[in-house]
């Protein structure tokens, strides 16, 4: 049984995975041989096809590239903003960004106009279908389930738990479902595409206010313990128990616009053995190149 996760800050986080995959790589030991690292995802910070999150990344694309390619890890460009126009197609900087990651690399889309124009220019991509589609019914999911052009579809974190719905599906359909498990959003929320579409704004440099979350306790920020509580929330026993038993494997990190300190608690949660989550975070913290907060 392989688990694969997909992990945020391609290019946010860039200094912790340098520091972080030679570990992964020369000390298998300290993680559980049932999980892989299927992706890392992410944008810079001045993406106008990107979305999601308002990106902060400012690593070279290339030294990004090198370092992916070095240990054989796929890398997303996380280029979902809702609302491009034809015009927007034509940007340098997000297709320079395509040129240097098309090779064993996959986008993870909103737009089907940006969809169809990366399918004709890059061909050498795969793509995943975002979750700021908010597929929340489940019959909309299945549909984008059957959807050729997607490898992988991350639904909204409100279906996770319905496993009567999710047992419904083929295998061929399982094996394209990325679950976001760790989200911390209200699960009541019925704003969240509202947040995404103005964070797709801001990524286009439009004037926009900021969006105002409708959650009571949207003022504490992101707690992954907090995040554990979530009714959607789905922990390693979940995953070793009741998900990969029934034929998912595959589940997205979520955690972008946090800071490098809570995304290490999350690669020590999910990836590494109790016994050794001390050790590594010692070796982490004591690289002096590193900002972990």
């Amino acid at each position: 049984m392989s688990i694969y996760y997909h992990l945020p800050g391609l290019f946010e986080f860039y200094d912790l995975y340098k520091a972080f995959l030679p570990l992964w790589r020369n000390h298998r030991e300290f993680f559980y041989d049932w999980c892989e690292i299927g992706s890392i995802y992410g944008a810079p910070g001045d993406c106008i096809w990107g979305g999601g999150r308002v990106g902060f990344g400012d690593a070279e694309p290339k030294a990004v590239a090198a370092l992916m390619e070095e240990f054989g890890i796929s890398a997303r460009l996380t280029f979902s903003n809702s609302l491009l126009r034809k015009e927007h197609l034509a940007d340098t900087r997000c297709n320079e960004l395509c040129s240097i990651f098309e090779k064993g690399g996959g986008v993870i889309v909103h737009s089907d106009l940006l969809l169809d124009y990366l399918i004709a220019k890059y061909p050498g991509f795969y793509f995943v279908s975002s979750t700021t589609k908010v597929l929340t019914d489940f019959e909309q999911f299945r549909a984008e389930l059957n959807r050729d052009e997607f490898s992988y579809v991350v639904p909204d974190f409100r279906l996770n738990k319905q496993l009567d719905k999710l047992e419904t599906l083929t295998l061929a359909q399982k094996q394209k479902v990325e679950f976001l498990c760790n989200e911390c959003c209200w699960f009541g929320c019925y704003d969240r595409k509202n947040c995404y579409r103005n964070v797709s704004q801001k990524c286009l440099g439009e004037d926009c206010a900021d969006h105002v979350c409708v959650s009571s306790t949207a003022q504490k920020g992101y707690r992954f313990s907090e995040a554990m509580k979530n009714p959607g929330f789905i922990g390693i026993e979940d995953i070793q128990n009741t998900y990969a038993p029934a034929g998912f494997h595959h589940f997205k990190i979520e955690g972008r616009s946090l800071g490098s300190a809570i995304v290490l608690e999350f690669l020590l949660y999910y990836m590494t053995k109790p016994e050794f989550q001390l050790k590594v975070r010692e070796e982490i913290y004591l690289d002096s190149s590193l900002d972990l907060f």
